[in-house]
């Protein structure tokens, strides 16, 4: 038994065409362009790859895309009051500062200070708020989204099954949680504090695994015809790549599984994309 690949790749072309699509439908009747606020503090090299897919991405779909690269230094203050001006200005729609930040600003401070408006990765309390009481999500977040989404493409019903997060970040983990409440799953939280992790692994129909550690997960732990989901990145020293699931044992027991690159990864900026659109489409009503 080898698993079927959920391509990432794929459906996000797709995605970004159809974003591409409303976008130019919108600039041929006369409206202007979605633009997106990237900031980056630092020059963490993986910040500047996802920076960088972020501008391409911007502009295959026609998203104006202004970045702002701040040096490592930079107070907390500094980078509030620019977040500020950017929250003022009405011709920005999204505002997105990159994680992680250096370790003398406060990454709760930070989330918080940007609208829930302009919120376009949906980490704001408000937008995960909402998703956590089952009213109807301004924006929701770019990662479980994508994972939703992809799983929706190919048609996978995941009503009712027991799925299995591992990690309980709050940009992936708890999030994902949530989502997957929603979709109907019986749904269990793993983290660090879980003992005989194995076990509850072993348990999952649908496993989500967003922990940032190479190979974290073995093959010999997952459920045959399991759905594998595999949030994590990380470049070894040799350069490549990886997940936090050991591929290529895991995919020889589940029944679906996500590469990594070309998974999770692609269908983020998708959705991010959509919910850069999504606020710009917002703003129009309230003109």
């Amino acid at each position: 038994m080898f698993a079927k690949i959920l391509d990432g790749k794929m459906i996000a072309k797709q995605t970004l065409q159809e974003v591409a699509e409303r976008v130019h439908q919108r600039i041929q009747s006369g409206k202007r362009a979605p633009s997106l606020a990237v900031v980056l503090v630092g020059s963490d090299p993986i910040s500047k790859i996802y920076i960088t897919r972020k501008c391409h991405a911007c502009s295959e779909v026609g998203v104006l895309f202004h970045s702002y690269f701040l040096p490592i230094s930079i107070s907390e203050r500094k980078l509030l009051n620019l977040i500020k001006k950017l929250n003022d200005n009405e011709d920005v729609d999204g505002i997105l500062v990159q994680l992680p930040l250096p370790p003398s600003i406060n990454v709760l401070h930070v989330i918080q200070a940007i609208s829930p408006l302009k919120d376009v990765d949906g980490f704001h309390p408000y937008n995960v708020g909402r998703l956590c009481t089952r009213s109807p999500a301004i924006l929701r977040p770019c990662t479980p989204l994508g994972v939703i989404t992809l799983l929706g493409h190919y048609n996978i019903e995941i009503c009712s099954l027991h799925a299995v997060v591992v990690g309980a970040s709050n940009i992936v983990g708890r999030p994902m949680s949530m989502e997957l409440l929603l979709a109907g799953c019986t749904t269990t939280v793993t983290h660090r504090f879980t003992k005989n992790l194995s076990r509850y692994v072993k348990d999952a129909d649908l496993l989500i695994v967003a922990v940032g550690k190479p190979y974290f997960i073995s093959g010999e732990w997952i459920k045959s015809g399991a759905i594998v989901i595999d949030v994590g990145i990380n470049r070894l020293k040799n350069g490549n790549i990886v997940g936090d699931v050991a591929f290529d044992e895991a995919s020889k027991v589940a029944a679906w599984i996500t590469p990594v690159p070309g998974g999770v990864g692609p269908m983020t900026v998708a959705i991010l994309m959509q919910n850069t659109l999504k606020i710009c489409e917002e703003n129009d009503k309230s003109m």
